[in-house]
């Protein structure tokens, strides 16, 4: 059988990453508009109303619209916007957390943003087993390439080569922080603190822990261990390899992958921790997700696709 998909907003980064990824599927055939059509409401309506599945790559307002804009009961949507992460009935689209029957089954998928993916796929588990408290003022640390901030962000990293660092949502405001408080349940939001670094792809998310002054959290090795059983089943998100030299890399050069890597580093005596997730945010931080998502969605191996 060979699925209808139409990607709205094709022409940005995480649309023409995903439509690479389908690119010679034969279970997907794609829906396409050209660029004189491409945003002209009714040929959306259209597009968007024929489609067995629609992939949103929008603004939130845009995001929002262009679901209004179905008119049926069998378009399934997987929207890649902030839009609709914590909205009611729609499912979060991290099939390792909210769980892959559930994905499955959806009519509305909402993909995660790539910061959460990270934040939640360490914090979840371990607050569902009771090994981390989910009432501690958690704070993530967080960088990533700056193609995860769209075709303006890419134009002026690469206008200006003498940009090393950039900090931003200094006040404290960032768009996935509900997302990663919903998500892992907890009581207070997360104080987030991302930067983007001068390099095209990759990211890494970091939660540091005081393990001795939390009540009821669990030792390091705990933590691995839980890690590792909860996603031990998983082809796309693992335990990462601790290196020798005691450092990790994020590369300008590297090469776009699907996969999620998980690391849990400690402090001799145990008193701290360091979770660190290691992903790519144009991969399982945007595309390489929705690609996950529409696999389970239609029935089909989940890392068809994929580059792991």
């Amino acid at each position: 059988m060979t699925h209808r998909v139409f990607i709205d907003g094709a022409a940005g980064t995480t649309g023409l990453e995903i439509a690479e990824r389908l690119g010679g599927r034969s279970e997907f055939s794609l829906i396409t508009l050209d660029e004189g059509r491409r945003k002209d409401a009714a040929a959306r309506a259209e597009a968007l109303n024929a489609a067995d599945f629609v992939i949103l790559c929008l603004p939130d307002d845009a995001a929002r619209e262009a679901v209004a804009m179905i008119a049926n009961d069998s378009t399934r949507v997987i929207d890649a916007s902030t839009a609709h992460r914590v909205a009611p009935g729609w499912v979060y689209g991290l099939p390792e957390v909210s769980g892959h029957a559930v994905v499955a089954e959806a009519k509305r998928v909402s993909n995660p943003g790539c910061y959460s993916t990270g934040f939640i796929a360490l914090v979840a588990p371990l607050i569902r087993e009771g090994l981390l408290p989910a009432d501690w003022p958690y704070i993530c640390h967080a960088v990533s390439g700056y193609s995860g901030g769209g075709k303006a962000l890419i134009e002026r990293f690469e206008a200006d080569r003498d940009i090393a660092w950039r900090g931003y949502a200094l006040s404290l405001g960032h768009k996935h922080v509900p997302e990663m408080q919903a998500r892992c349940g907890l009581s207070l939001a997360p104080l987030f603190s991302p930067a983007v670094v001068p390099a095209h792809r990759g990211m890494f998310v970091e939660v540091p822990l005081p393990l001795a002054a939390m009540q009821g959290a669990a030792a390091p090795q705990r933590l691995w261990d839980a890690l590792a059983a909860f996603y031990a089943e998983s082809p796309v998100v693992g335990m990462g390899t601790a290196p020798d030299d005691g450092e990790l890399l994020l590369r300008a050069s590297s090469a776009g992958s699907d996969r999620l890597d998980l690391f849990v580093f400690a402090s001799p005596d145990g008193s701290q921790a360091r979770l660190v997730a290691r992903l790519d945010n144009l991969g399982k931080g945007a595309s390489g997700a929705c690609v996950q998502n529409l696999n389970i969605m239609a029935g089909l191996s989940e890392t068809a696709g994929l580059r792991l």
